[in-house]
């Protein structure tokens, strides 16, 4: 049995490791490879690495790190079918769908290879007799980020490479549930030119994302993950002294007005609601039909999630793939019978799915439950799975209300062909990501992707301008140069400037 180990200052290693968890092949329910499990020790070695490293990168020109930053962009390109193959054998998702992520990805190192732009500061001349001012920003030391299992290459690339262009240090600890894919963006840092010690990774659990977080020597910490969790790791995190930019759940809906075009429509949904098995903190989870719309959506909407196309995410012809483990299987499931116990009515029902061949993978089938109202447990909970419900509304005020009440903020979007109805939701919605007739509205890198209320915790979201000023920190210069053998007078009253 293969066992994956970390990465720690520039090797691979087992960092006096002996705990373990297996990898599973969602598709086949066979166990391929244990990770190991860290202990407080190997995060000490990761930091402390991490921490000699800065010395010398966070003095580095900028010029060396988008070189370094230019070589990666060029070798995840390269590298980026095997990496898409590692991330379907572990995750389950179709390797197509492998392939976007890593390019979503991409689009973050091309944006940290424009760090001198993003970095640039402002100069005053003579904001005061003989006085200038100008600002700057440096960054903040050893940084750490804690990755889910939905995204194990774009996630993470949404911040090691911002952090590392603005001269931080990263160590990653990203989701034991499919980790490989994280030790060959290691690799492919070396490969690039990276200094041993500015990238490290650390596989593990509970243990070690609190010794991350308690650790002395980590300025900041980046989470995405439950909302549970991400609360956890924002007052754990806070408590001990750092920046946190914890990014939680979701439950995006997606308003389809009478005016829209159902056809269209639909097919965004289903894709948006079944991509990745729904595993996606911006899948649709909630089809808002307003008024006529519903009648008409419901059947388009049935036939569509029949027909996608289930199985091993390696076979080219599939459209989705398994869920990550069993339990995931059994909690979709579970949400489908708990729906319809509470009166919604089951148009489409996945629960019994089986994939020949594969039976003891992790599948599940696309479901579609309608009638569901906000009291429902497959309403307020977060399912992360293949499974779209319908909410009916009388009106747009109606909906946005809907949306409003929920708790989670990250995305949502309006189908519709009325300016004014799309223009009005996007100004009135409590959500941080909105997309209008877009059914996943996940901003490009230079702009910056997180939610609102419950969807995030801190006050940074992550990538583009935000992710920049995260990582760093500012300094404002005020300065003088008179000229040798004349005195400036000294006051003692509070300055000001003339």
């Amino acid at each position: 049995m293969k066992t994956i180990q970390h990465w720690i200052d520039g090797a691979a290693t087992f960092g006096a490791s002996t705990r373990t968890a297996p990898v599973w092949n969602p598709a086949t329910g066979e166990r391929q490879a244990d990770v190991l499990l860290a202990e407080p020790s190997a995060v000490d070695a990761a930091v402390a690495a991490a921490a000699r490293a800065f010395e010398s990168w966070g003095d580095s020109s900028l010029t060396k790190r988008t070189r370094v930053l230019f070589s990666l962009r060029e070798l995840l390109a390269r590298h980026e079918d095997e990496m898409a193959r590692i991330i379907a054998a572990e995750h389950g998702k179709v390797v197509d769908d492998a392939r976007g992520e890593i390019v979503r990805g991409r689009e973050v190192v091309e944006y940290a290879c424009g760090i001198v732009s993003a970095l640039k500061g402002g100069y005053s001349d003579q904001i005061s007799t003989g006085v200038d001012s100008f600002d700057f920003r440096q960054p903040l030391g050893v940084v750490a980020g804690i990755t889910p299992f939905n995204f194990p290459i774009m996630v993470p690339l949404w911040m090691h490479p911002i952090a590392i262009a603005c001269g931080n240090t990263f160590v990653l600890k990203p989701s034991e549930r499919d980790p490989s894919v994280s030790n060959l963006v290691a690799r492919l840092y070396a490969d690039a030119g990276l200094p041993d010690g500015v990238f490290n990774v650390v596989h593990g659990d509970r243990t070690a994302v609190d010794a991350l977080l308690d650790h002395g020597d980590v300025e900041a910490v980046s989470f995405v993950g439950s909302t549970p969790i991400a609360r956890y790791v924002h007052e754990r995190g806070t408590a001990s002294g750092k920046r946190v930019q914890a990014l939680g759940g979701a439950k995006n809906h997606a308003v389809v007005m009478p005016d829209a075009d159902l056809e269209f429509a639909a097919d965004h949904l289903t894709a948006a609601a079944f991509g990745s098995a729904g595993q996606r903190c911006m899948a649709i989870s909630v089809a808002v039909a307003v008024g006529e719309a519903a009648d008409a959506l419901v059947p388009v909407l049935a036939d569509k999630a029949k027909a996608v196309r289930v199985g091993p995410g390696q076979d080219p012809s599939n459209e989705m793939g398994p869920v990550i483990t069993a339990q995931a299987r059994d909690r979709v499931a579970g949400f489908v019978t708990s729906g319809e116990e509470q009166g919604a009515v089951v148009v489409v029902d996945g629960r019994d799915l089986r994939v020949e061949g594969h039976e003891e993978g992790f599948f599940v089938g696309p479901s579609v439950l309608d009638g569901v109202t906000p009291d429902m447990d497959v309403y307020r909970e977060e399912v992360f799975g293949p499974l779209l419900v319908i909410v009916r509304a009388a009106d747009l005020d109606e909906a946005i209300a809907l949306v409003n009440a929920n708790p989670y903020g990250n995305g949502t979007a309006i189908f519709t062909s009325d300016g004014e109805a799309a223009r009005r939701f996007q100004r009135r919605v409590t959500v941080g990501m909105i997309g209008v007739n877009v059914p996943i509205p996940v901003p490009m890198a230079h702009y910056s992707f997180g939610g609102w209320k419950d969807s995030l915790f801190g006050g940074n979201h992550i990538h583009g301008p935000e992710g920049v000023r995260f990582y760093t920190r500012a300094k404002v210069v005020t300065s003088r140069w008179p000229h040798v053998g004349r005195s400036v007078e000294a006051a003692f009253n509070f300055p000001t400037h003339g």
